[in-house]
This record gives C-alpha cells, structure tokens and sequence, in this order.
C-alpha cells in the first residue's frame, strides 16, 4: 500500500478567509461568532452564528458565475484554490485522470430549495430557475472543483453530516492507497446559514441561546455549555501520494496514517452511554495506523458544546486511551469557530495537519470550568507549544455515523 500525505491546505470560515487567518484566530482562541447578520432575528431564541464575514462572491467568481453559484459551491471552490495553490500546483492546469475529488456537504443546497419552495407558492412553475436543481445538489460542490482543476479520476461526494469531511479525506485516504489515483482534493463545505435552516437545529433545541454573549457561546466540555453554534465555510485538503509528492518537492505539512468509520446503531441524534460506536471507531483507526494509543499526543475533538455530546466523548476517549488519557492534549477548536457541519471535518483536518507540521497545540477557546464527566486537558490554557507524534481527529455526526482520522508528521 502507499503512503498518503497532506501537503495542500485551504479554508474559508467564520475565523478567516483563508487557512492562515483561521488558523491565527483559532490559535489565540478568537472566536468568529457573532450576531446573525442578513435577516432579521426579533423574537428568535436564537439570534448567533459563525457566519463568514468580508466573503464577497465577486472577488472569485463573474456576476453571472457569483449568481448561479450556491454559498456552499462559492466556500468549496475557493478554499480548493487555496489548497492547490498551497500544495504548489498550478491553479490554472488540468490535474488530469489521476486526479480526483472527494468534497461533501452534510446539508448542500437546501436555501436553494428553499427559495424555489417559496417561488413555487407564490409565482408558480414557470417562475422556477433552471439553476434551481444544479444549485440544490450536494455533489455539485465537488463537480464544480472537479471542472476547475481538471480532475478527471475517482469523484465521490460524502454526505454523513457533521461527519462529513473526515470521511471524505478518509475515503480520499484509501483511493490513493489503492493505486487508483495520485492527489485528491478532499474535505467539506457548509453554506446553510438561512432563517429555514436555523430555525430546524433550534427547533431541536440544539443551539446555544447565549445571544447575548456570542463570542463565548461555543464553549466546549465546559460546564456552563448550552448547545452547538451553527456555522458555515469549507475546509479541503490535497491528498497525495508521497512518492508523488516527493517527486515534485512538494511541502508535506502531515501523514494520513489510519481511518476508521463506525455506527452508533442507537439513537438517529444522540450518543450512547459511552459512546461506544466512536470508542470502536478511535481503535480501529489507532489500528488502521498501526500505533499504540500511547504514539497519540493530541485529539482534535468533535466537541460540539453540546451537553451530551462532549460528555460521551470524554468518556470513549477515557475508554481507548486508558491512563494515557491523563496524558493526552484534547482540544474542540469549534470553540472558535463554532460547529460548520459538514465542513467541519475538512477544517478540523487542516487544524490536525498543522498542530503537527508546527508542533503547536490549540486551545479550547471559553473552557473556563470542566463539565460534569469532561475530565480531560482540554488546553484550556492557550496555544500550547509541545511535541506531537501523532494526531486523531474525531468528527461524530446524525444518524450514529463515526469518523476517525491518525495523522503522523511529516516523513523524514
């Protein structure tokens, strides 16, 4: 089998436009939330996101491409740019047959259907656009990059939730393994902050109500948490295989060591006691890698802010890791940049990648006091400078699907 590495990164998030500022913001523990901004939120329960602010469509895109274009397709192709330009190819060239395209979105174009849904009320049929379905497709996000770079190899559009973009780089992961392609781009992208949307995760008593605190409101394993902060954006990474990566003096920021996936098989929402799927799906990724959980130094966590979630969390952390889990750095950095869905995973990735290419731990931002069974570090002391050997990124999504990524440094 051959060995996979990251060496392109990029990012469009409530925190930055780009993977340094994000990156920046996420390491001084900044939070990117704020009060929702594009309708108006008198009377909501809920009235904060992480909406990315300064993104203008036509700094990318033509007016009549910035039209057509879903949010979600605009975050995906230009943090795609990003990582191509970031991994040293050329943003311009048609990578070809033997390369591929792995970006998910755990929601897609569901404003989309929203606004045709109203249309349709209101105006009739005829009054439908003939973008509307182009623009309601989750897999367009990745079909779009695919049409810009030339990636004409294996394309697969991953749509697991809050999962979304672990699996996606781990199914990226293990199409170059096979031989079946050379570089992936790989990852996720969230653009479903409309009032239908986020007013389906209040509905489920989901979200944090801190209105009146929006910057402090994702506040993960910690005791005074009240739910997730709903936030858009996209993370993707290029996957590559080393030699090919070595071949072309590409910079390698990580390893992709292991993945795992699992089901809770328990609840469409909620984790087990335990969390038992996710504790199965962290072993079989150390396995997967071939490392003793001793080789981990730091989790990136799903760590949503949500009561039950951090809590089973910990306790599947406590359950693989054993006393080594004393040990270990756990760190949410949905702290600063609240829950992006689907994208999540792709962003949390990138975050994974450069606490080893920079042996730099981020914080838990607003972890001021641990929450009953969250007895973990959780870095709630700043950016933590320390060695790191090995990585796991966690990402839990609906529907009981669990996703695991081991990163290692880059190879010597």
């Amino acid at each position: 089998m051959r060995r996979v590495v990251l060496t392109g990164l990029g990012a469009v998030t409530p925190c930055g436009l780009d993977v340094p500022s994000t990156w920046q913001a996420v390491c001084d523990g900044r939070s990117g939330i704020g009060a929702i901004q594009g309708w108006d939120t008198d009377g909501w329960a809920v009235r904060i996101a992480g909406q990315v602010s300064g993104f203008d469509p036509l700094d990318h895109f033509d007016r009549k491409a910035a039209r057509r274009l879903e949010r979600f397709v605009q975050f995906a192709l230009v943090a795609a740019r990003e990582a191509v330009a970031d991994a040293g190819l050329d943003p311009e060239a048609r990578l070809g047959q033997r390369a591929g395209v792995y970006v998910g979105s755990g929601i897609g174009g569901t404003p989309a259907i929203a606004r045709n849904a109203s249309i349709l009320a209101d105006r009739g049929p005829r009054r439908i656009s003939p973008f509307f379905i182009p623009q309601a497709l989750s897999n367009l996000a990745g079909g779009y990059i695919a049409m810009a770079h030339g990636c004409e190899g294996p394309s697969l559009c991953v749509s697991t939730a809050c999962a979304t973009g672990n699996h996606s780089i781990g199914e990226a992961w293990r199409v170059i393994r096979s031989g079946e392609a050379d570089v992936v781009l790989a990852g996720g992208a969230e653009g479903s902050l409309f009032d239908l949307g986020l007013a389906g995760f209040m509905a489920m008593r989901a979200l944090s109500k801190r209105n009146d605190s929006p910057q402090t409101a994702s506040r993960p394993f910690d005791a005074d948490r009240d739910g997730f902060v709903m936030s858009e954006g996209a993370g993707v990474v290029v996957v590559e295989d080393l030699e090919s990566a070595r071949a072309r003096g590409a910079r390698i920021y990580a390893e992709v060591l292991g993945y795992a996936l699992t089901n809770d098989a328990h609840h469409i929402t909620a984790p087990p006691p335990g969390h038992a799927g996710a504790a199965r799906c962290m072993r079989l990724a150390l396995r997967s890698a071939g490392l003793a959980p001793e080789r981990v130094d730091y989790i990136n966590a799903h760590g949503t802010s949500t009561p039950t979630n951090d809590r089973e969390e910990s306790a599947a952390i406590r359950a693989v890791f054993g006393d080594h889990a004393d040990r270990l750095a756990v760190s949410s950095t949905k702290g600063a940049t609240g829950h992006l869905l689907g994208a999540a995973g792709g962003i949390e990735a990138i975050f994974s990648a450069l606490a080893l290419y920079e042996q730099r731990v981020p914080p838990t931002a607003n972890h001021t006091s641990p929450g009953e069974g969250c007895d973990l570090d959780y870095v709630a002391d700043g950016l933590r400078e320390q060695p790191v050997r090995a990585v796991m990124s966690n990402a839990f999504g609906f529907g009981g699907t669990n996703a695991v990524l081991v990163m290692g440094p880059p190879p010597a």
